[in-house]
C-alpha cells in the first residue's frame, strides 16, 4: 500500500494549486468488471467546465485495503472524497456506508 499511497498523494500535491474560486475534490470509482479501484482529481473553477484528471488505479481488489489506503489519504489531504460504485457496500473496519445516495444515472 505505501507505494500506492505514495503515488497518490505526489499527484496530488502536483495537482492541487489553491486557485480563488475553484473546487477541488478527489472521486473514487469501482470498476466492478476490471476488479480495480480509480481514483481522480477533479476541479472545477467558478463558470467553468469541470476538469477530471486520472490519479491511479489500485488493482489490489480488496475493500479493507481500499479503507486503509482512504484512511492514508485523509491524513494527507482535507479534500473531499466522492464515491462512485459503492452503493450497499460497508467499509470492513468501520462498518460505515460507502457511498450514500445511488448515482443519478441508476
Amino acid at each position: 500500500m505505501p507505494s500506492d499511497l505514495k503515488l497518490i498523494t505526489e499527484r496530488i500535491d502536483h495537482l492541487f494549486k489553491r486557485k480563488m474560486q475553484t473546487r477541488y475534490w478527489l472521486m473514487v470509482t469501482d470498476d466492478v468488471y476490471d476488479k480495480t479501484y480509480n481514483f481522480f482529481f477533479n476541479f472545477q473553477k467558478k463558470g467553468q467546465r469541470l476538469r477530471s484528471v486520472p490519479l491511479h488505479t489500485v488493482s489490489n481488489y480488496d475493500l479493507g485495503y481500499l479503507e486503509r489506503l482512504i484512511t492514508g489519504l485523509r491524513k494527507h489531504t482535507q479534500l473531499t472524497i466522492e464515491y462512485v460504485g459503492f452503493t450497499g457496500q460497508r467499509w470492513p473496519v468501520s462498518q460505515r456506508i460507502i457511498q450514500r445516495k445511488k448515482e443519478a444515472d441508476e
